[in-house]
């Protein structure tokens, strides 16, 4: 024996050893029901400079199309970003894409229209509070109407306006009450040219508070609140290990969120979200990891009453395509999967219907969580630690789906069911799992940095 299979054998005797231990019981209670998924939960977040690029989000663009149905039927489009306060609308001008100089005219307006409608999805845009005026905001907000159509859901007035101050569109101090009565005075200009036009905000960067004094000042003249969610702003400290373990801040801001929510009677979504922001940290961003991040984030997301969110995807502000983009763009027409695809497929696919309460004693890398739709209960364990699981759940008969791919590292290789998303953008299950039963109870063995659907009837 050479010393390259006493090593492989060594790690297969280590992993079987690994999935021996005592399992982790899994009880699902499906007698306490919680949020209901929206049914267009899903969702995808554009810099308005992508909209400026002719031919991207076209309705003849059919594999990029594809792949937004592939990932629900119904969703929502949020365009916006920081490029949103820098861009302006011309009727007539040729399209720029560019971080501080976007032009969008008609042409690419109707086309965005043609792509929503093609996919089913709704949108959300942002006018540009940070340079623009009242008279162009109404300008655009007519274009957009007349390019959207039915599939228009909401206007935003500025992107994160709790960091004008920071960015340069504001003097510093500028804080909620300065952008209130910015927001109204545009809003004001707004409604008198177009009377039925709804509105979402505030649209805050971390400022989770302006949420909820938005919700008590403007919410019976809303349709939805907004906030944005970062892991934290890329950098050397941006690892893999950061990313998948708890983020302390997460469940407090979500907290208040519900709370607003609950409290004007509105959805709340977060409208900007993934996982580092500034692009995405290579090598942590575009891997497996992320995939198993995202997947645990949307459910803690929709276990947290929230109505949807938006994954940021494409050209980013600093003008190139994000490391995180859950659809990946060469920039020659040609568009993928990437990891984190996988992980909203994952979840798009056993999200559906009511969130049910999960019981489990298990290390905080090890997550399950559960949905009901009808007679029909999905149960997704997440394995974002490196050492294998297994578990023990209550059932007789199901059926599995697994998400892997070669390593948590993995950039490539990964898939759902054993089946990866075509260079067409459609994706179907090569392989479907039965596990036996024995006593009423099914033994799931989890590989490391992997997760699992486990569908029971």
């Amino acid at each position: 024996m050479n010393r390259r299979q006493f090593l492989a054998g060594a790690a297969a005797l280590a992993s079987a050893n690994a999935f021996a231990d005592e399992p982790i019981r899994v009880a699902v209670a499906r007698r306490n029901p919680g949020y209901s998924i929206a049914a267009d939960f899903m969702g995808l977040g554009y810099e308005i400079s992508s909209v400026a690029r002719p031919g991207l989000l076209h309705r003849d663009n059919r594999v990029y199309v594809q792949l937004v149905r592939t990932l629900a039927p119904r969703g929502v489009i949020r365009i916006g970003g920081n490029t949103s306060d820098y861009a302006r609308y011309s009727p007539l001008a040729a399209p720029v894409s560019t971080p501080k100089g976007t032009v969008v005219n008609d042409r690419v307006l109707k086309d965005l229209g043609g792509f929503c409608a093609a996919t089913g999805w709704k949108l959300i845009w942002g006018l540009n509070l940070g340079a623009g005026s009242e008279k162009e905001a109404v300008a655009e907000a007519k274009a957009v109407i007349a390019g959207a159509g039915a599939n228009l859901l909401a206007f935003e007035i500025g992107n994160e306006p709790d960091l004008f101050g920071r960015a340069g569109h504001r003097p510093p101090g500028y804080g909620y009450e300065e952008w209130l009565a910015d927001y109204r005075r545009f809003k004001k200009a707004l409604r008198q040219e177009i009377p039925n036009i709804r509105f979402a905000g505030p649209d805050a960067a971390r400022e989770t508070d302006w949420v909820t004094r938005f919700a008590n000042d403007e919410g019976r003249d809303a349709v939805l609140l907004t906030h944005h969610y970062y892991r934290e702003g890329q950098n050397p400290a941006s690892t893999i290990e950061k990313l998948l373990a708890p983020d302390p801040k997460l469940e407090p801001e979500l907290a208040k969120l519900n709370a607003a929510s609950k409290a004007s009677g509105l959805p709340y979504r977060i409208c900007e979200v993934n996982s580092f922001s500034g692009g995405g940290r290579a090598g942590v961003s575009d891997t497996m990891a992320a995939a198993l991040w995202v997947l645990d984030y949307l459910f803690t997301l929709a276990a947290s009453g929230c109505a949807g969110v938006n994954m940021e995807t494409g050209v980013n502000q600093l003008d190139f395509v994000s490391h995180y983009s859950p659809i990946g763009d060469d920039e020659h027409g040609h568009y993928s999967a990437r990891p984190e695809y996988y992980g909203m497929l994952a979840f798009a696919l056993a999200a559906k219907g009511r969130m049910v309460a999960v019981e489990m004693n298990a290390p905080p890398e090890v997550k399950a969580w559960a949905a009901q739709n009808g007679g029909a209960l999905a149960l997704t364990l997440i394995n974002k630690g490196r050492t294998p699981r297994s578990f023990e759940v209550e059932a007789n008969r199901a059926s599995l789906l697994r998400l892997s791919a070669p390593s948590i590292e993995a950039k490539s290789g990964v898939s759902l069911a054993a089946a990866e998303v075509t260079s067409s953008g459609a994706w179907k299950p090569s392989k479907i799992e039965h596990p036996a039963a024995k006593n009423g109870r099914i033994r799931l063995d989890l590989p490391a940095a992997s997760a699992a659907i486990l569908e029971i009837g």
